[in-house]
């Protein structure tokens, strides 16, 4: 049996993968240096203890008890500020390859024109809805558009060639979709294990205050244990910050991925039924 000949499908913009590293390769850095400037400039300000003292005062506000953490907090605030630049990123990045309306609705329009046969209608539908999930849906109606006039392959091996087109215009749209979600998941570790190291070098710093002095020094006590709750409390909740923002972009793409598969499907369907007995 002959394989069904297959065409390459319209390759994805490489645009688009390069802003997106290029855009993490610039975020990192500029996040560590706004999170230095802000714990030196901002927390650091005399006017956030009591007497102007920085070393020695005591903090009049939460400004001053987060810069009481120590050197490890520009490094949590740093983490803090990655997630919520690239949060943003990937809302506007899946906010356009959903398309311009709700692809719910979008999927429902495509399969009741399937159901109507008409290939056209569902065709244009994809080209007012654009976006990643529009593009793969009608480079599957432009493959069941060649199969319909493709001579000497039998049903089973042009809805094959559908298939196939679909899964490959998938594989290259869909990856664009999961780029810098592997920093905000990495975050979500290294968020608490930093916040962890934070807490320790306060501990060992308070143990260290109550070893070598005779009479217990309550400031230089309680800055170190400042410094351990407070390393804590951004790390953990940095890291909580990050679960969620992952897991909501884990179900945003699983969501369009699905109205791929279901859209697909129907393509795929629609095709066998109506050219079965021909």
């Amino acid at each position: 049996m002959a394989n069904a000949p297959t065409k390459p499908t319209t390759p994805v913009k490489k645009e688009s993968s390069s802003a997106s590293g290029m855009f993490a390769t610039l975020t990192i850095p500029i996040c560590i240096a706004v999170a230095i400037l802000i714990f030196w400039l901002v927390l650091g300000n005399p006017s956030h203890y009591q007497g102007g003292d920085v070393d020695k005062g005591i903090p009049s506000d939460i400004y001053g008890t987060v810069h009481r953490g120590g050197v490890i907090v520009p490094l949590i605030m740093s983490y803090l500020l990655i997630v919520i630049t690239f949060s943003i990123e990937r809302f506007v990045v899946i906010g356009k390859a959903s398309g311009t309306g709700n692809v719910d609705v979008f999927v429902r329009k495509v399969q009741a024109f399937l159901n109507a046969g008409n290939i056209d209608a569902a065709s244009s539908e994809c080209d007012k809805q654009k976006g990643s999930v529009a593009n793969v849906i009608k480079s599957g109606l432009k493959k069941y558009r060649e199969m319909e006039h493709e001579q000497g392959l039998d049903v089973d091996q042009k809805t094959l060639a559908i298939q196939k087109d679909i899964e490959e215009a998938t594989s290259l749209e869909m990856p664009m979709l999961e780029q810098n979600l592997t920093v905000i998941a990495t975050l979500v570790s290294i968020g608490t294990l930093t916040g962890l190291l934070g807490t320790v070098i306060g501990m060992i710093k308070a143990f260290s205050v109550l070893a070598t002095s005779g009479a217990p020094d309550t400031t230089a006590l309680s800055t170190a244990i400042s410094e351990a709750l407070v390393n804590t409390a951004l790390g953990i909740s940095t890291s909580a910050i990050s679960i969620i923002m992952y897991n909501v972009f884990t179900s945003k793409i699983d969501k369009l991925t699905y109205a791929i598969d279901e859209t697909g499907f129907s393509i795929v369907q629609t095709f066998a039924a109506s050219h079965k007995n021909k």
